[in-house]
């Protein structure tokens, strides 16, 4: 019943275009067929009817008018168990192009119980409860395919509750997208830097011997080796010095000239992946956004979303 009304009526059973966020479900978008178990009962209410009429037996009859009323009075809570509730936000996390995108749902009640609803996204289904006044969260997994902005598919909510003789069912187009980030490539030459770039170094008194060197003029007398030097025809100077931290990595768009348009953001994601796993800061420079040298969750974040959202 329900998948011939949205075949014959599809203005009816859907909204056209999408909502921004919060959407509160009211009796002007709340749709309600009879469940097959339903139809079987109302058969069997009216061959009751039929039979108390025809004997006049007027228990069957009083029997069959409680039955009919319970029926009704359970499409009034059906429609009731939906009516007033609200989606207030989405949170979309972080998905690469290929793996499960997550999805947070959050729905609140307007002031009544809602029991035994359904939320359906992209074929997926999962029940909660909300008390009076309450809110809930409710997760699902979205599929990837591509990097990109992804619209979110039209969202049903539905219940059968209380005694599952009728459906009552809405749609809901919320106006958002989630990001993708794109797939990086499996492997690849790493990026370019200069040749002395873990060789740099910095004094720095006070910390760890690195190394013994010739005297200079205006070396401080109490870091001359006076043993090492006695066996020496020279003097020799301690010389304390640390590693300066590695230079950031420079990603840049115009140096992957030779690739194509998608393998050059696969390469460049890497590039990003591998500098976040190593703690190495690094830059990125894009066509139509530049963004500075910076290291953490935060900065590659920002990294991959630039490169999502190319065109």
């Amino acid at each position: 019943m329900q998948s011939w009304a949205e075949r014959r009526l599809p203005a009816l059973t859907r909204y056209r275009r999408p909502e921004s966020l919060p959407i509160e479900l009211h009796r002007r978008r709340i749709y309600i067929v009879p469940t097959g178990f339903g139809l079987g009962f109302t058969v069997l209410l009216t061959v009751m009817l039929v039979g108390a009429l025809n004997y006049a037996n007027n228990a069957a009859l009083l029997l069959t008018c409680l039955l009919g009323a319970a029926s009704t009075a359970s499409m009034l809570i059906a429609f009731r168990n939906l009516d007033g509730l609200r989606l207030t936000t989405i949170q979309a996390g972080h998905a690469i192009a290929g793996q499960p995108l997550t999805l947070q749902f959050h729905m609140q009640s307007a002031g009544r119980m809602h029991q035994a609803v359904y939320l359906e996204v992209d074929g997926q289904t999962q029940a909660f409860a909300i008390a009076p006044g309450d809110s809930t969260r409710v997760v699902f997994s979205l599929a990837t395919t591509q990097r990109g902005w992804q619209p979110l598919p039209r969202i049903k909510l539905w219940t059968s509750w209380p005694l599952g003789l009728f459906r009552s069912w809405s749609w809901l187009y919320p106006q958002q997208s989630s990001l993708v980030w794109p797939r990086p490539e499996a492997h690849g030459p790493p990026p370019s830097q200069p040749p002395d770039d873990l060789h740099r170094r910095r004094l720095h008194h006070g910390e760890d011997l690195a190394a013994l060197r010739d005297y200079r003029p205006g070396d401080p007398l109490r870091h001359i080796a006076w043993k090492v030097s006695a066996r020496h025809h020279s003097l020799l100077v301690k010389d304390f010095e640390q590693p300066e931290g590695h230079e950031a990595w420079r990603l840049d768009w115009r140096q992957l000239s030779a690739l194509d348009h998608e393998a050059r953001i696969a390469r460049l994601a890497r590039w990003l992946g591998e500098a976040e796993a190593k703690g190495r800061r690094s830059s990125l420079w894009l066509p139509e956004e530049e963004i500075a040298s910076g290291i953490g969750q935060a900065h590659y974040t920002c990294c991959m979303n630039a490169l999502a959202r190319l065109p």
